[in-house]
C-alpha cells in the first residue's frame, strides 16, 4: 500500500549534522565498548525460542495463553542492573517491544501491554530507573515487525505466512499499513517522551522486498525517514542503530549492527570506517530457551569482547530473562566470570581501539590501543613460554607490565647467531615472562609507549 502524502510530507529534512558533531554525540558509547542486550517478553513463558510464534505458527488466540499467564514474581531490576555493571557492561539495551508485539510498557495504544498482565505493574519504568541509578547509559529495542497487531499486513516473517500472491491478498484484506505505522510513531513517542534521557534506540527491522523474493517491508513501509526524524526532534542525543532501510540517506543512521557473526576487519562505508556495533547472545537464541545448550565458554566470551575492541567496535551481549524474571543461572555465570576479568583488565577495553598499524599483532594475541594514554595492550590468547618477541617494536616500548596485578615485565635481549633471520632479531623487543601463566583466564600485557 503507497503511504499517504501527509505520511511522506508530514516532516522536514533529517538534521544535518557535521562528523565531528557526530564523533562528539557518540563519544560516551565508543568510550564504553560493552553493553548488555535484554531479549525479554511472552516468549519467556514457552521458552523456546523468542519466534517460537513464527516457528510454530501460532495464531494469536493460541498464543493469548502466555500473556493471560505472564507473572515475573521474581523480577528485581535493580539485581540485572548490578550485574550488568559487575560485569563490566556501560549500558543496557531491552526489548520495549519484540516481533510478539506484546508491549513491556503502559502504552496507551495498545491493550497488548505488561500492565494488563498479572504482574499489573509497568516494568519498563522500573527497569530504566534501576538500571540508571547503577550507572548505565539506558536504550530501547523497539521492533518495527507486529504479529499481533490487526493492521500488521502478513509478510513473509509473520506466523501466518503465505505460499502465494493470492493467499496473501485475502489475508490482509482489510488491513491498513497507514494506521500500523501511526500506531508505531505514536509508542516510539511516548517511549522517547514518558521515560526520560534515552541513549540509545533500535528500531529492528526491515526486509525489503527483493526480487523473486517478495512481501518484505522497508523504509516506506516504516515511513522511516519520518519515524527517524521524529526521534531525533525528541530527544537529539540519541544513538540510532542501522535498521530502518536508511542505509543511503544522509544521519538515516548511527552505527552498523553485525549480528552474530565475527567481523573480518573494521566495517566500512563507501571506503571510510563507519562506527559500529555486533550483537552476539551467549546461546543460539535471544530469548529464554530453556533447552538450548550451545552455550559459549567464558574463553570464548573474552575472545569476543576483545576481538570486537581490537577492530574498534563494542560487544552488546544479551541475556534472555526467565518467565519469573530472573537470569539464566548459565548467563549469571558468564557475567561473574566476565565481570572477574574486567576488575582488573578493563583499561584494555574501555576507551581503546585498533592498534595503530606499526604495531603488529604477535602469534596467537590480539593487540587494543588507548590513544588517549598511548599505550597498548597484548592479550594472550595462547600463553607462550617465556621468551616473548614483539616483531618491529625496538624504540617504541618505554615499559612492560601485566595489566591484572601491575607486574613489571623485564626485557631480554635478542640472541644473536649468524642466520639473516636472527640477525632480524634487533629490531625487535623480547619480554621475558613467567614459565607459569597468571591466573588469568586472558592475560593482558600493558605496553607502557614513547
Amino acid at each position: 500500500m503507497l503511504l499517504s502524502a501527509f505520511a511522506l510530507n508530514g516532516f522536514s529534512q533529517l538534521p544535518e549534522e557535521t562528523p565531528e558533531q557526530k564523533t562528539e554525540r557518540m563519544e560516551w558509547w565508543t568510550n564504553d565498548r560493552f553493553g548488555m542486550f535484554i531479549h525479554w517478553g511472552l516468549y519467556a513463558s514457552p521458552a523456546r525460542h523468542e519466534w517460537v510464534k513464527r516457528y510454530e505458527r501460532m495464531t494469536n488466540e493460541e498464543y493469548e495463553k502466555y500473556f493471560e499467564i505472564f507473572y515475573p514474581d521474581l523480577y528485581n531490576p535493580h539485581e540485572w542492573a548490578k550485574k550488568a555493571r559487575e560485569a563490566g557492561m556501560k549500558y543496557a539495551v531491552i526489548t520495549a517491544k519484540h516481533h510478539e508485539g506484546f508491549c513491556l510498557f503502559d502504552s496507551e495504544y495498545t491493550d497488548y501491554k505488561v500492565t494488563n498482565t498479572p504482574i499489573g505493574r509497568d516494568l519498563l519504568k522500573e527497569w530504566t530507573e534501576a538500571f540508571r541509578a547503577e550507572g548505565l547509559k539506558v536504550g530501547f529495542y523497539y521492533s518495527l515487525l507486529d504479529w499481533h497487531h490487526p493492521h500488521y499486513t502478513i509478510d513473509r516473517n509473520h506466523p501466518l505466512s503465505a505460499s502465494s500472491d493470492e493467499e496473501y491478498k485475502k489475508l490482509n484484506k482489510g488491513k491498513d499499513m497507514d494506521i500500523y505505522r501511526r500506531y508505531i510513531k505514536d509508542q516510539v513517542r511516548e517511549l522517547l517522551s514518558n521515560y526520560g534521557k534515552i541513549d540509545i534506540i533500535w528500531l529492528d527491522y526491515s526486509f525489503p522486498t527483493r526480487k523473486n523474493y517478495d512481501h518484505g517491508k522497508g523504509n516506506n513501509d516504516w515511513d522511516s525517514e519520518n519515524l527517524l526524524k521524529m526521534v531525533r526532534e525528541l530527544q537529539p542525543n540519541i544513538i540510532v542503530n542501522d535498521r530502518l532501510d536508511l542505509l543511503d540517506v544522509d544521519g538515516g543512521w548511527d552505527f552498523t549492527t553485525p549480528e552474530q557473526y565475527k567481523v573480518s576487519k573494521w566495517p566500512e562505508k563507501n571506503g571510510i570506517r563507519v562506527p559500529w556495533e555486533t550483537c552476539q547472545t551467549f546461546s543460539g537464541s535471544w530469548g529464554y530457551y530453556r533447552d538450548e545448550m550451545t552455550w559459549k565458554d567464558t574463553k570464548q566470551l573474552l575472545v569476543l569482547l576483545i576481538e570486537t575492541v581490537s577492530k574498534g567496535g563494542n560487544l552488546l551481549l544479551n541475556v534472555g530473562p526467565t518467565a519469573r524474571g530472573i537470569f539464566d543461572y548459565r548467563a549469571n555465570e558468564k557475567l561473574e566470570e566476565m565481570g572477574e576479568w574486567m576488575k582488573y583488565n578493563n583499561r584494555s577495553i574501555y576507551g581503546c581501539t585498533e592498534a595503530p598499524t606499526e604495531f603488529a599483532p604477535p602469534d596467537h594475541s590480539l593487540l587494543t590501543y588507548n590513544p588517549e594514554t598511548n599505550r597498548l595492550y597484548v592479550h594472550l590468547l595462547d600463553y607462550p613460554m617465556k621468551w616473548f618477541t614483539l616483531k618491529g617494536y625496538e624504540g617504541k616500548v618505554k615499559y612492560a607490565q601485566f595489566l591484572h596485578d601491575g607486574s613489571e615485565i623485564k626485557f631480554g635481549k635478542p640472541r644473536h647467531n649468524v642466520t639473516h633471520q636472527e640477525a632480524k632479531g634487533k629490531e625487535d623487543v623480547i619480554l621475558i615472562l613467567p614459565m607459569v601463566k597468571p591466573n588469568v583466564e586472558v592475560p593482558v600485557i600493558e605496553l607502557i609507549l614513547n
